[in-house]
């Protein structure tokens, strides 16, 4: 059979997203798929609204969206995800007339260049410098007093005491940036993977503490600006645990401060007076994956 003049399938792979161009005739056999049976990764993103008039079905996505992955090499960013055809059961379950299909999509961006095509907005910082910059951000954790105005002195507690939390990013020339908690870990010794181990922020920003019972653990609002992030937590120690030390390891993180936040990028508290999760941004949907657990990587 002579070779089609168009690619079964096309991708244009953008600065912030792609777009996956699939041919109804998919197999060249002159029989179209439909575009019900066609789906973007492993969360199954639908195509954009199908025409059908029209030879193609398009499918556009953000680069972090429908379950794709990250690799980070030396050079390049790699987002890889994978096109599924899946056929529509024949009306007689004793025969088959299609066969599912896969076809893996990856996306290539330097990491020493700018990937822009096309004029960079000049209130954006050009990637180039964008990723000098990564080199001098500069996190930090510190416990607070009372009123939040000044680092505590004491790092003693009793049972009943809030710890008060605040959490930073200062960088250098860098562009705007939000502050996240994906998780934060206690232990009874500094290695944070040792037994007993209790995770009191969780899932990429969900204040687990906050649901147990008699405790107030919860994000701060509002902040006092996007790259700094304040939250309680009630004491606690180890049950059957004769020591009185606690060590805390926190994982901080930074998104693009226009970017609104997502449930990749939250800092969600649950509140014991509506029995639901509350986003400290964003609208509620963004902390529904706290409850069942599901929550993406970040």
């Amino acid at each position: 059979r002579a070779l089609s003049p168009r690619p079964a399938v096309a991708v244009r792979c953008q600065e912030g997203q792609l777009a996956v161009t699939v041919r109804r005739d998919l197999f060249g056999t002159g029989r179209p798929v439909r575009a019900a049976e066609l789906s973007l990764g492993k969360a199954s993103c639908p195509p954009l609204s199908p025409n059908p008039a029209q030879a193609f079905v398009t499918f556009v996505a953000a680069l972090h969206e429908c379950g794709s992955t990250l690799q980070v090499t030396p050079d390049s960013l790699i987002y890889r995800t994978t096109l599924f055809y899946k056929p529509t059961p024949s009306s007689n379950p004793l025969i088959v007339r299609a066969t599912p299909a896969e076809v893996l999509i990856e996306c290539h961006y330097p990491r020493k260049s700018n990937v822009s095509s096309g004029a960079v907005h000049p209130t954006w910082a050009p990637f180039r410098s964008t990723v000098a910059a990564q080199e001098r951000l500069r996190f930090s954790l510190r416990l607070m007093d009372d009123d939040w105005s000044r680092e505590r002195l004491s790092n003693g507690f009793q049972l009943g005491d809030s710890l008060r939390f605040q959490a930073d990013v200062t960088s250098e020339g860098h562009v705007p940036l939000r502050l996240f908690v994906d998780q934060c870990v206690a232990t009874a010794t500094p290695d944070r993977s040792s037994s007993p181990r209790y995770a009191f922020i969780d899932l990429g920003g969900c204040l687990v503490d906050g649901r147990a019972e008699d405790t107030g653990s919860a994000f701060v609002s509002p902040r006092p600006r996007p790259e700094s992030l304040r939250f309680l937590v009630d004491a606690f120690k180890f049950a059957g645990d004769a020591g009185n030390l606690l060590y805390i390891n926190c994982h901080l993180r930074v998104s693009p401060a226009a970017q609104a936040p997502n449930p990749w990028n939250k800092a969600c508290s649950f509140s014991k007076a509506s029995g639901l999760w509350a986003p400290l941004e964003g609208t509620a949907a963004i902390c529904s994956c706290c409850d069942t657990g599901s929550c993406p990587s970040p």
